[in-house]
């Protein structure tokens, strides 16, 4: 989870982008009429899905940021081409297709997919503004552990941070200022972790958080109704909730403890339990139950990809399921060398990152578990944290903060800050965060402006 800003653009009026590959233009725009050139050749529907299949082509093959270059060069072959660049629908599908972006937050497509050109071009060059969040810990608990940070998750404007005490800290990352804490409803619980966050998933709208006894409280942000626990946690039955996933439309817990019941799927809009199953993490039963008293390394993790499909690990297997036809296994692989779980990550586009106890790491495809690239990490230790968004891998090690490009493995910089020990990192498009083990959330932003 994270937050950052700005840096300036690239002054082409195209913006960039890169993403998916093939796929068919989904339609002429309708916001003016048409007119044929004046010798009946190339008429402008033709050029504006002409214009889509090459930035599409580029991104696919270069990079999303090469969709910019590709699209200024068709424009410049004559006026009539020029005129498709003000095509409001021809950069809506580009926007959706390169960066994945369906909801418009500026006030035109053309501005939003230069605004995330220009953003990624920034994560390209290292152009970032760095700042920390101020915050007072609560140690609800009084644990001799100290406090330490569990999950952090991001949003377009809010990041939120959840702790061993079972407190989230919910900030507002415009302004920099801490909005709220929120605790899980009081009960008796078995262990004295068994409150710490395993899972958050937020978004502009509202805050879900799992614990690792099970239950997970909602609040709705800005909401005048309180938080309110929509599940009732049954460790004895379950085991523990290791990790905790999902978006709009799927809730996804990983367990450990119980054999047969590792998954646990809800639809988020009815807040119903639809699924339960699986055996991936059978083989950490004890280390689940272990947890509650004890939090030690990651026993597994699970993410929610956009194409309603969610990716998990263990430290020897990784499984992609259906979500649409709930236990339905799309593709599973045992990773000989081992996986680093804290390096594991997966985005919205359908990619994932999995670091092999050797220090390989691998981006590979979630539907097809097919390989894009890999790069060396020149570390093994356990203490590694990654990440990813649309474009780039970030992997934490001894407190250095370190990026990839995600096309083909290249090696691009490293944060000038150094945090030390990192028990959490997020990031998304615009931010990256983390979380030290001084409890001090790291912010930054390579916002455009």
């Amino acid at each position: 989870m994270s937050t950052s800003s700005s840096t300036e653009g690239d002054g082409s009026d195209g913006g960039g982008g890169g993403g998916g590959g093939g796929g068919e233009f989904e339609g002429p725009s309708s916001s003016r009429t048409r007119i044929r050139s004046s010798n009946g050749v190339w008429p402008e529907p033709f050029v504006e899905a002409l214009a889509f299949q090459v930035a599409i082509d580029a991104s696919s093959s270069i990079g999303r940021l090469a969709a910019a270059q590709a699209l200024l060069n068709l424009f410049q072959v004559c006026s009539t081409w020029r005129a498709v660049s003000h095509s409001e629908l021809l950069w809506q599908n580009l926007t959706r297709r390169i960066w994945n972006i369906r909801h418009l937050l500026h006030n035109t497509w053309h501005e939003e997919y230069i605004y995330r050109h220009r953003t990624a071009n920034n994560f390209q060059l290292g152009r970032y503004e760095y700042t920390s969040l101020p915050f007072v810990p609560s140690y609800r608990n009084n644990n001799n552990d100290g406090l330490l940070c569990r999950r952090l998750a991001l949003s377009n404007n809010h990041l939120a941070a959840g702790f061993s005490d079972g407190s989230v800290h919910l900030f507002h990352l415009p302004s920099r200022i801490q909005l709220a804490t929120f605790y899980p409803e009081h009960r008796d619980r078995f262990g004295r972790f068994a409150c710490a966050i395993s899972g958050i998933i937020l978004s502009d709208a509202q805050l879900v958080f799992a614990t690792l006894d099970g239950d997970i409280h909602l609040v709705i942000i800005n909401g005048v109704n309180p938080l309110r626990r929509v599940h009732l946690g049954d460790v004895v039955n379950d085991g523990a909730l290791v990790d905790f996933s999902g978006c709009n439309q799927w809730w996804v817990g990983l367990y450990a403890g119980v054999p047969d019941r590792a998954f646990h799927v809800w639809n988020s809009e009815t807040e119903e339990l639809i699924f339960v199953g699986g055996s991936l993490t059978d083989p950490e039963a004890v280390m689940g139950w272990h947890m509650l008293n004890e939090l030690t390394n990651f026993i597994g993790r699970v993410r929610v990809t956009s194409h309603e499909s969610a990716v998990a690990c263990t430290n020897v297997r990784v499984m992609v399921f259906d979500l649409r036809n709930v236990g339905i296994i799309l593709g599973e692989e045992d990773i000989h060398r081992g996986i680093n779980i804290g390096s594991f990550d997966a985005n919205r586009d359908e990619s994932m990152l999995i670091m092999d106890m050797r220090g390989v790491a691998r981006v590979r495809r979630v539907t097809t578990l097919e390989e894009v690239c890999r790069f060396t990490v020149r570390a093994t230790q356990r203490g590694i944290l990654g990440s990813i968004n649309g474009g780039y891998a970030l992997m934490c090690v001894g407190g250095v903060i370190r990026v990839w490009e995600m096309v083909h493995g290249e090696y691009l910089y490293s944060f000038r800050e150094r945090i030390g020990e990192c028990n959490a990192i997020v990031s998304n498009e615009r931010h990256v965060a983390a979380c030290s083990a001084s409890a001090t959330i790291h912010i930054w932003d390579f916002g455009a402006n």
